[in-house]
């Protein structure tokens, strides 16, 4: 399924709603370090590292370690991973009903790392330079 323009921004904002009701997923700040370092690579460079580490570490179909192959801090989208349930297949499936066993397709991936972004965004938001 395809989710484009503000049908994409309705989803993000219902996401990030829904997870910010699970006191786990509420409880992920960036650090005053990880801000500092999103802040001085920018927006670019944070999104082509978020795409790389979830289509490393997630996009496999089975991926090794997995439910323990994100570190909780290191990188801004570490944290962001842990924040918005994109940081194993278990957790992709039980909060993005994308089922283990295949895969990540390129609009999935996107879709994943556009809501890691905007959780990313939301955080330097409240935290202002």
């Amino acid at each position: 399924m395809q989710i484009e323009g503000d049908s994409r921004d309705s989803w993000i904002s219902q996401t990030l709603i829904r997870l910010s009701a699970s006191s786990f997923r509420a409880g992920f700040v960036l650090s005053a370090h990880d801000r500092a370092y999103a802040r001085s690579k920018g927006r670019a460079t944070i999104e082509r590292h978020a795409r790389e580490l979830l289509r490393g570490r997630v996009g496999d179909a089975w991926p090794a370690k997995d439910g323990r192959q994100t570190p909780f801090r290191g990188h801004p989208v570490f944290t962001a991973q842990h924040a918005t349930a994109t940081c194993c297949r278990g957790c992709i499936e039980k909060w993005h009903h994308i089922p283990r066993g295949t895969e990540l397709s390129d609009e999935q991936l996107d879709r994943l790392v556009d809501l890691v972004m905007a959780w990313i965004e939301g955080d330097l938001a409240s935290y202002p330079a």
